[in-house]
């Protein structure tokens, strides 16, 4: 893929775009007005687990017009889940009949939110799940890798070679990735894991292996899984397992002991007073499970916790 486009260099844009840059492709960056002037020199850099990285962008800009000439191969969108609809209907006169759109954020609806702007066949869900923080602006920090970007079309509506395309020029950069035909399934599989533990961790201001050492936070996050799975349930939407207690082993036993160091994003979030991705995460289990006659209770306490503690901070 020649052109390549990041909406969004936060920490996760900011290690897509420099590792794409460095493997020879033409890379450019759409930020938000307020982070060009951070951009002097377009360079990015990234740190932590997979070595030190550094490129220099095509162009960083928030202007819309700079790219309208490009053709672009691949969007790439990275940026907050509250942010994605505003992003999509910013990014429309920029899709061309090949461009392929990649959805990198956490939780559910990115996927509804965007096909209702964009063709179906055009949209890929990838589920991210290296931990990044940002140092400072266009500088990141990757702190852990628990599996591969897994990437696909949740309808299955193009074919395996064109979903290969994006996967095979993301794993020739460096960042580890591969194909999936249930991506969908996938992405529940992370919505379960960062609404069990990343509210928790940021409202507690601890990371991931605490949680699951301590009783009281246990029992919290088995009751946010096992709601979670009952209105999957009743909204008819397939997850990867039968029952929350096959998940609860998986979670427990083999997803957070390689993550137990990791503070969520929402943690960092809360501390910086920014708002946070709550309303796609537990708020949007919320959502779902009262569009179906069901109050999640647990979820919807967590939810407005965070809310609480969101506008505390942003007005503090």
């Amino acid at each position: 893929m020649k052109n390549i486009l990041v909406v969004g260099l936060g920490a996760v844009g900011t290690v897509f775009a420099t590792f794409l840059k460095e493997s020879k492709h033409n890379v450019y960056g759409l930020v938000k007005d307020h982070h060009v002037e951070f951009a002097k020199d377009n360079t990015l850099n990234v740190e932590g687990i997979w070595g030190n990285h550094k490129a220099k962008l095509d162009l960083i800009t928030s202007n819309i017009e700079d790219l309208k000439d490009i053709d672009f191969d691949l969007i790439i969108v990275a940026v907050k889940s509250f942010d994605t609809e505003e992003t999509i209907k910013k990014i429309l006169p920029l899709i061309k009949p090949k461009t392929k759109i990649l959805l990198t954020q956490n939780g559910y609806g990115n996927y509804e939110t965007a096909s209702k702007y964009i063709e179906k066949s055009k949209i890929l869900l990838g589920r991210v799940i290296f931990g990044s923080k940002l140092i400072k602006p266009f500088h990141a920090y990757i702190t852990v890798n628990a599996d591969d970007v897994r990437i696909g079309q949740p309808e299955n509506l193009l074919e395996d070679k064109e979903v290969l395309d994006v996967v095979c020029t993301i794993k020739h950069a460096g960042i580890p990735a591969s194909f999936s035909k249930d991506v969908y399934k996938v992405l529940w599989d992370k919505i379960l894991y960062n609404c069990a533990l990343n509210p928790l961790g940021a409202l507690l201001e601890c990371s991931y292996g605490t949680l699951k050492e301590n009783k009281e936070t246990k029992e919290i996050m088995d009751l946010i899984i096992d709601e979670i799975f009952q209105v999957a349930k009743l909204n008819n939407i397939q997850l990867n397992f039968d029952n929350p207690e096959d998940y609860k082993k998986l979670f427990y036993e083999k997803l957070i002991p390689p993550t137990k160091d990791h503070f969520p994003s929402m943690y960092y979030d809360l501390k910086s007073g920014k708002r946070t991705e709550i309303d796609a995460l537990n708020g949007a289990i919320v959502k779902l499970g009262e569009n179906v006659g069901y109050l999640p209770k647990v979820n919807f306490t967590i939810t407005n916790l965070i809310r609480f503690r969101e506008k505390k901070l942003i007005n503090s």
